[in-house]
């Protein structure tokens, strides 16, 4: 009998799809050819972030999101400098390290990996298995070329990042916004063994396409009245309208000379409150956004970070984000005297 995998992502984000698909694929090339690959999505909310009684495979991989410490879990990758929800989380990590170093002189091939230098947890994995495993990574360099591009902002303008031409920019719009449960297990496979060009005429994926395309006109515009630019720092609130998945560049399209943005909106289950950098803005001595988003209960990137609050909690969350942006705009003001 075949074993099962379930492999849990980060849900709602085309780097945590991508990180599933090519793990799913390393796995079934390099670990196990007829393991049973199920998926789970996973989102940042207020609260705990997992159940231990998810944790039902014979083996439980996370990919592209926070570590868990359960000893359920035997497969780990993560990116983010935020990657840890505590200090006694960060110590076990260590101590798996410390084990899995031990194994090694045995010639035990770790399973658990983290390393926040890579923009992408796609470009992680696949180079980590490359390296450790000998995993061909070679049939997935278009996936992981576009992970790359899409969670390290590497678009030549905001203008390539807005206006949404590419197969790969089409599919992270919809992979943001679906509401279908089942859409991502849907989806991952076909990343794994298909070019994008074809995925995104999938019939499934192609009848998202036009009315997502009109929402994201419909979020532009709504962003062009709502976002206020000041001291360099875009702020606004869109939590009275459904549109959490907005396009996160539209703040630097449409004020390219910002360098922070701090958006406020909500979604069924939560208050969310996500922080960015202008890609296309240089600055010395930039903010961790990261940083300052842990000390909410969030956390991210250097760069780009976010704060999720439950949906009760609506007031804390607009608490939260009017204190960062006098935060970052004070930074700028302080910077220009």
């Amino acid at each position: 009998m075949p074993i099962r995998l379930r492999i849990f992502f980060h849900d709602k984000c085309f780097d945590g799809l991508s990180s599933a698909a090519v793990f799913s694929r390393f796995h079934r090339e390099r670990i196990c050819g007829d393991a049973e690959h199920q998926f789970s999505g996973l989102v940042h909310r207020a609260g705990a972030l997992f159940e231990e009684s998810k944790f039902d495979g014979d083996e439980n991989a996370i990919v592209d999101f926070k570590y868990s410490a359960s000893p359920r879990i035997t497969w780990w990758f993560d990116h983010h400098e935020s990657a840890f929800l505590t200090a006694a989380d960060s110590d076990h990590f260590q101590r798996e390290l410390q084990l899995q170093q031990a194994n090694s002189a045995r010639g035990v091939k770790p399973r658990k990996f983290y390393d926040p230098g890579f923009r992408s947890c796609t470009e992680f994995i696949a180079s980590t298995a490359e390296r450790v495993y000998g995993f061909d990574r070679s049939p997935l360099g278009e996936l992981i070329r576009w992970a790359d591009i899409i969670d390290g902002a590497l678009y030549p303008d905001a203008k390539t990042a807005v206006e949404m031409q590419e197969p790969a920019m089409k599919l992270t719009m919809v992979v943001e916004a679906t509401q279908d449960a089942g859409f991502a297990g849907r989806l991952i496979p076909l990343l794994a063994s298909r070019p994008l060009s074809e995925i995104i005429r999938e019939p499934f994926i192609a009848e998202l396409v036009p009315p997502l395309l009109e929402r994201h006109t419909a979020s532009l515009e709504l962003l062009r009245r709502r976002a206020e630019c000041r001291a360099r720092t875009v702020f606004f609130d869109i939590t009275d309208q459904p549109m959490e998945g907005y396009n996160k560049f539209i703040p630097y399209y449409l004020h390219p000379g910002c360098i922070y943005s701090v958006g406020l909106s909500k979604s069924s289950f939560r208050v969310k409150v996500s922080v960015g950098s202008n890609p296309w803005v240089r600055e010395h001595d930039m903010v961790n956004l990261a940083r300052i988003c842990e000390r909410y209960g969030g956390g991210g990137h250097a760069r780009v970070g976010a704060i999720s609050f439950d949906v009760s909690q609506a007031e804390a969350a607009r608490a939260a984000a009017t204190e960062i942006v006098a935060e970052l705009r004070d930074d700028q003001r302080q910077k220009r005297c």
